[in-house]
């Protein structure tokens, strides 16, 4: 059972629903500031755009947000050996140096709505929205730019997301710091291909 299927509805994120809504919290500052203060104006700005889950029972509390942009998969940037992993999954005649992809920016769970698998079910409909028939562009990839923090990375490798650079030192260099930087994020990604074979 979906709790975001069987209780609530997607909305794109507007001004009205901040103002109707309760208070959002994820429990990270970061994302709480950015959805509440900076994702409208990302959305003017056409640089991304936020839905949010709301709760048809609890007083249309905001359940969980999402910012999703375009972006792209660049092999030509990717060291050899993960670039060629990539490019082995497409024919040869469509490999190209870049490939579209989604950028899920930013997503938070209510905190109130916490353990009840909210986070991988908002990854289920992004993933699922992106191979859909209905879909009006054409996406091979999800892109996270996850924190880099334990738990946020095991939670996108139970997803089916995997490390766009094999190491953290690896992922440093190509961004052009020290091997030894310790980066706030690291760079993950999910091949849709995969949901339109099963």
């Amino acid at each position: 059972m979906s709790y975001l299927r069987d209780n609530c509805q997607l909305l794109s994120l507007s001004e009205m629903i901040l103002d109707n809504c309760g208070e959002f919290s994820c429990g990270n500052a970061d994302l709480d500031d950015f959805f509440l203060n900076d994702s409208l104006k990302y959305k003017k700005e056409l640089l991304g755009k936020t839905y949010c889950f709301v709760s048809n029972i609890d007083n249309n509390e905001i359940v969980a947000m999402f910012t999703l942009s375009n972006d792209s998969v660049r092999v030509d940037i990717i060291p050899n050996n993960r670039g060629k992993r990539l490019n082995k999954q497409i024919p040869y005649e469509k490999r190209m140096r870049r490939y579209p992809a989604v950028l899920i920016g930013r997503l938070g769970v209510n905190l109130k709505y916490r353990h009840l698998g909210i986070g991988s079910q908002v990854l289920d409909f992004i993933k699922s929205w992106f191979v859909d028939e209905q879909n009006k562009t054409g996406c091979r990839f999800l892109i996270v730019d996850a924190y880099n923090e334990d738990s946020l990375l095991n939670f996108y490798t139970q997803n089916g997301f995997e490390f766009l650079f094999s190491s953290e030192s690896q992922e440093a260099e190509n961004l052009g710091y020290s091997h030894d930087t310790h980066l706030k994020t690291r760079l993950m990604y999910f091949d849709l291909r995969v949901l339109v074979n099963e």
